[in-house]
């Protein structure tokens, strides 16, 4: 990437000042949400823009070795894209707003309307996320987690609240559920709007392992069980007014984080009594969660077992194999198949689904 950014730095030396013309900044969002997107490399011989489509869209070169390509109107919402530039993908270097991932290569684009979408900012009381560094005594070594705190947290001193504890999925960091699916703005607004009782948030790094590799998950769910069991929860309950009690915890996550939750959740249902999966990565589940599935006394310890899939993930066959599976040990839960495939435009809407069913009598 600093490969790329070298040129265009030159150039930007030799022309001075900037001229009058000079484009703006990309992304333009153009007022009937059209978005002209520009990359400058006077060395590239093909830009190509990617994400907002489901296909890559080429851009052309214009005057100083600006490409640009115009696409739209876009719906309201938030997109990630990027530009494949003679094959390799990189952020737009105009852009500060860049998606959390462990190795960054996707900027953040967010289109608004007047009547803000269920993730987006809206006009009411409004919690806190708190950024956390932790020992963990189980890797013996400092990691970073995120807690949001509900609206009020801070008046009521009194009060005790419920905690979901949410993960991300395998290019993500604990930064990402805020960032950029919004996990904050979505508890807001259903607080707001009495859907949702108020709750913490706890959004941990989910990659435990240095080692792990791709495609191999195994190490990372054992070491990263025993952070949450022995470091974070403890972390949590110490440090803010929780209900610590099963009844007072949910666990869920998307993709590996899916996994993560169902597997911690399934066999620790005296630590969860809420448990969900959004477009769970399930490889050797029975292997994953058989301390859970022997477990005679599971249907009763456990208020609510949620799964969800997009109809068009690519993860559906496994995930619907995990189904079959838990319906052959008598496993009450509720499965879902949905609209959409392994996206964001889904997680969003698996945890405004999710939240409005924890912590009811």
């Amino acid at each position: 990437m600093i490969a790329r950014f070298a040129p265009i730095l030159a150039v930007v030396l030799m022309l001075g000042k900037a001229p009058a013309d000079e484009p703006p900044d990309s992304p333009q969002i153009l007022e009937d949400r059209r978005v002209i997107f520009r990359f400058q490399d006077p060395t590239a011989k093909t830009v190509k823009l990617k994400g907002i489509h489901r296909t890559m869209v080429e851009m052309k070169k214009g005057p100083q070795a600006v490409w640009a390509v115009t696409v739209g109107p876009i719906d309201p919402g938030i997109y990630d894209y990027s530009f494949m530039v003679d094959g390799e993908q990189m952020i737009d270097p105009s852009n500060p707003a860049v998606k959390p991932e462990r190795n960054p290569y996707t900027s953040s684009l967010e289109i608004t309307t007047d009547t803000p979408l269920f993730y987006q900012w809206r006009n009411v009381l409004h919690g806190t996320v708190h950024l956390h560094s932790y020992y963990s005594q189980s890797l013996k070594r400092l990691r970073r987690l995120r807690v949001y705190t509900p609206p009020g947290y801070d008046q009521e001193a009194g009060r005790r609240y419920p905690v979901l504890y949410l993960f991300h999925g395998t290019g993500d960091t604990e930064a990402t559920w805020t960032e950029f699916g919004r996990a904050h703005l979505i508890l807001d607004n259903l607080i707001a709007e009495g859907k949702a009782v108020p709750m913490l948030l706890v959004m941990p790094d989910g990659h435990a392992d240095l080692q792990e590799e791709e495609g191999d998950h195994k190490a990372n769910f054992i070491k990263f069980e025993a952070d949450v069991l022995g470091s974070v929860v403890p972390l949590v309950d110490s440090g803010y007014r929780t209900i610590p009690t099963a009844a007072g915890r949910a666990i869920n996550g998307l993709s590996m984080g899916g996994m993560q939750s169902l597997e911690i959740g399934i066999n620790h249902p005296e630590m969860f009594a809420y448990i969900g999966g959004m477009s769970a990565y399930v490889p050797s589940a029975e292997d994953l969660v058989g301390a859970g599935l022997k477990n005679k006394s599971l249907n009763d310890e456990v208020k609510l077992l949620w799964i969800s899939i997009g109809k068009d993930d690519d993860l559906l066959k496994e995930a619907e194999q995990f189904h079959e599976l838990l319906q052959k040990h008598g496993v009450h839960q509720r499965w879902t198949v949905t609209e959409g495939a392994h996206e964001w435009t889904v997680w969003r809407g698996y945890l405004r689904d999710f939240a409005p069913l924890l912590f009811r009598p």
